[in-house]
């Protein structure tokens, strides 16, 4: 397993493109550095995950959420096309450390907004895709042409879970984590269709709104935000272990351990 990261030396509030973030609500810069290195140590010592970094850019506090950057298959990187002005800067830096790693990187077209990973979830030969804050419908027909792959639209209806990747989580298994009230009631229809009962847990507000979704599972270990212990509980039952780590100053610009990080 590998994933690509970015250090958080320009992560700040600059602006507010989601309900998480007020530029009243400053980042604590120390502390999100030491919440980011920790965060970089259980992937890397404790779970002995290879990642590879992308250089930070200053005026673009964001880009420490990899997870936007684009959707990968094999080699191939679809970029994103980011719908707020205040991110789109940051799509030539990531298309760069693509090319330059041997990647093909493809363009959709400019009209279409795509925001990568962080809306485009791979659940065995098929791709769940979230839309309507931040991703297009438009761009789910564009990526199953490309990737010759079905994709199973999701609509999201709760602006606090803006992205698919806050609200959705496919453990290696086949498992899900997800927020019920995240979504639509047909997208709830779809997901109920595509998980059996015994394979889903449907997390509560309160640790829904502490981003428990929006975990990384390596292997049996599920990566995610403090403040998660009834979803550990749950995990356990599965045979998965709960790794918990305090990531709150990055939650203040609404993304935890699954925006931090790309699968390469």
């Amino acid at each position: 397993m590998k994933l690509l990261m970015c250090r958080p030396y320009h992560f700040d509030i600059e602006y507010q493109i989601n309900p998480w973030m007020n530029v009243k609500k400053q980042i604590d810069a120390d502390r999100a550095a030491d919440q980011w290195d920790n965060l970089y140590r259980i992937f890397t010592e404790d779970l002995g995950v290879d990642v590879e970094l992308v250089d930070p850019v200053s005026g673009l506090p964001d880009m420490v959420f990899t997870a936007n950057a684009g959707f990968l298959r094999e080699k191939i990187f679809v970029l994103s096309n980011f719908r707020h002005i205040e991110r789109r800067d940051e799509a030539c830096f990531f298309e760069e450390w693509f090319l330059k790693n041997g990647y093909f990187v493809v363009h959709l077209p400019k009209s279409v907004y795509f925001e990568g990973a962080g809306d485009v979830i791979p659940v065995g030969d098929k791709l769940f895709a979230g839309y309507r804050f931040r991703s297009d419908i438009q761009s789910h027909s564009a990526l199953s042409q490309l990737l010759n792959l079905e994709v199973v639209s999701l609509e999201l209806v709760d602006p606090k879970f803006y992205h698919l990747d806050t609200c959705f989580c496919v453990l290696p298994g086949g498992e899900l984590i997800y927020y019920p009230k995240a979504f639509d009631r047909y997208a709830n229809q779809l997901i109920e269709e595509h998980f059996e009962v015994g394979k889903r847990i449907r997390i509560t507000k309160k640790e829904a709104d502490r981003f428990g979704c929006n975990s990384v599972p390596v292997g049996r270990t599920v990566v995610s935000n403090s403040g998660c212990d009834r979803l550990a509980k749950g995990l356990e039952r599965w045979g998965y272990r709960s790794a918990q780590t305090d990531l709150s100053e990055f939650l203040k610009s609404g993304g935890t351990a699954r925006c931090l990080t790309l699968l390469i």
